[in-house]
């Protein structure tokens, strides 16, 4: 998902995304959490990884669009 530019946009030439549960057009930001094996961890401690995605702001859904995909975590 690509987050918005600093430039001009026609709005009118754009299209909503809504939640793919309730059809609700506002989202609001909130944080997945991952956790790293301390075997993994460059500290050698477990740690835990937040992820901001995007939930609906009616029903919290995120949208399947919204959430990493494997292989970018």
């Amino acid at each position: 998902m690509q987050q918005q530019q600093n430039f001009n946009i026609d709005f009118s030439q754009t299209t909503p995304v809504v939640c793919e549960k309730c059809g609700h057009e506002h989202f609001i930001q909130v944080s997945m959490m991952r956790k790293l094996s301390p075997m993994l961890s460059p500290t050698g401690q477990p740690a835990l990884i937040p992820i901001p995605v995007y939930a609906c702001a009616k029903c919290n859904h995120v949208n399947e669009e919204f959430l990493p995909k494997d292989d970018a975590l």
